[in-house]
């Protein structure tokens, strides 16, 4: 464990924790719905931040564990840590994280979490903080608009975004934007583990990322071939082979 074992966790408050992942987070975007920040230092010194809470499309979500109840799940919707902190810190502090859920949110059995592997890793800290992978597919969701920005776009279909969207698209469910190349992957890790056994989907091996070219390196794609072969394959009409994110 060496250095990581200096890191330390605690709750803070949201807007303290919005600051360090406006500053340190590749998108420079909060959530605004999380509810549950916690803090990660080093010497006393405040160098990341995990947020947490509900997903923008729970309703969806919440069928992937079967009789899971309104409030018993949670999504990590935000890490981000500075260069400050030692390697491995991001696994170590999950991890801290998540026992901390289970000790004081005991209802909440799971908790999910969507890795970006358009701009960044493949999923490595949730692999190595024992997550089980359920979904593996090429991104249609992030996107990128004519600024340069890029969103999610339930963005653009929810909340005050919802009409403008809508009257723009003739009442289309689809983004405006263009997709960025790669792939998304869903993670959950169990609290509960009567909750595992109720898991809908398929769990998937965490060899089918780079057996996919799933994997993102400071923006480029590795695998592109891989990712070609995806692609062909779903303008085929084969799709994901997997339970779709």
């Amino acid at each position: 464990m060496g250095q990581t074992k200096q890191i330390r966790l605690a709750q803070i408050a949201k807007k303290d924790a919005d600051a360090l992942i406006t500053r340190l987070h590749y998108s420079h975007k909060t959530i605004n719905n999380a509810f549950l920040a916690v803090g990660v230092f080093i010497g006393g010194r405040p160098e990341g931040a995990m947020t947490f809470g509900p997903s923008m499309d729970k309703s969806n979500i919440l069928g992937l564990v079967r009789d899971t109840a309104w409030n018993g799940f949670l999504e990590l919707n935000r890490l981000a840590f500075s260069a400050a902190l030692p390697r491995n810190s991001e696994s170590r502090a999950l991890s801290i994280a998540l026992r901390m859920i289970k000790k004081y949110y005991p209802h909440i059995e799971w908790v999910i979490s969507f890795a970006d592997g358009c701009q960044c890793g493949g999923a490595t800290i949730y692999r190595a903080s024992g997550v089980t992978l359920t979904g593996l597919k090429l991104n249609k969701s992030l996107l990128r608009l004519p600024d340069g920005s890029v969103t999610h776009k339930m963005t653009q279909v929810t909340g005050k975004n919802r009409v403008a969207h809508f009257a723009k698209t003739g009442g289309s469910w689809s983004g405006q934007g263009t997709p960025l190349d790669g792939y998304q992957m869903r993670c959950i890790y169990f609290l509960n583990l009567e909750a595992r056994a109720r898991l809908v989907p398929q769990e998937i091996p965490y060899a089918e990322i780079d057996r996919r070219g799933a994997r993102m390196h400071r923006g480029i794609a590795r695998g592109k071939q891989a990712m070609a072969d995806d692609q062909s394959a779903q303008r085929r009409g084969s799709g994901d082979r997997h339970a779709p994110v």
